[in-house]
């Protein structure tokens, strides 16, 4: 078995070179606090005044400066181009789940990237942390108590199916595809209840359910996590 660069039994903040701020960050590590930088997350990290428990990349986006601060033994250099520095981080880290920040805004290439990212690791539950809202792969099976009104999007990266309550427009008989029909600017009607066929199904929710979806995902049996070789997508070639 491969091992990992970073082990922990709880929650992992991972941070990347995007769009964030020192307050996101905080809001990350309030659920989870030990902290990994994917390259260039090292700024953001110093930005914060964060220690890292490790920072694991190709390191041609981060300062030499930068990356003395974290001692030698935690940087984990990668060199391979055929992944980005956030696929590098995210398939070496072994925890209950992951929130990533950084890896939102800016570049829609860069965004569209990290989703691939997502799908390409579904047996690692990561939470991506936006301005508004929070972005993850959708598990087997996920419940949350979202309120009436409250914005759920749905996007698949891939022909899935699933089942849904608590939604205005139920997904149920659907074949939801990226260049078909889709169920964005949905909305819940109470709490939600998700269940998919296929590890493809991007859930966008407002960011006040950070901490709800953190503890459902960390806290999933093992018969609401996709199993290790579910992931079926590779992540693009790094520019």
């Amino acid at each position: 078995m491969k091992q990992m660069i970073v082990q922990s039994p709880n929650p992992v903040t991972l941070l990347g070179g995007g769009d964030a701020l020192t307050e996101d960050v905080k809001a990350a590590m309030a659920f989870a606090s030990t902290c990994v930088a994917a390259d260039g997350g090292a700024e953001l990290a110093a930005r914060a005044g964060v220690s890292l428990d490790a920072v694991i990349g190709d390191f041609d986006s981060v300062s030499p400066e930068t990356l003395a601060l974290t001692p030698s033994d935690r940087r984990h250099h990668i060199a391979e181009q055929d992944s980005t520095d956030f696929d590098k981080a995210l398939r070496n880290i072994e925890a209950p789940v992951v929130l990533g920040v950084g890896f939102l805004g800016a570049r829609l290439d860069h965004q569209l990237a990290a989703l691939n990212v997502l799908a390409s690791h579904p047996a690692r539950a990561c939470v991506l942390l936006g301005a508004t809202e929070i972005v993850f792969l959708c598990p087997p099976a996920l419940r949350i108590e979202t309120g009436a009104g409250d914005v759920v999007s749905l996007f698949p990266l891939a022909p899935v199916t699933g089942t849904s309550s608590g939604l205005r427009w139920e997904i149920d008989g659907l074949v939801l595809d990226p260049v078909g029909q889709t169920s964005t600017s949905n909305a819940a009607t109470g709490p939600i209840a998700l269940a998919m066929d296929n590890p493809a199904m991007i859930v966008m929710l407002p960011r006040r359910y950070l901490g709800a979806v953190t503890q459902a995902l960390a806290f999933a049996p093992p018969a609401a996590r996709w199993p290790s070789h579910a992931g079926q997508y590779r992540a693009p070639t790094q520019s």
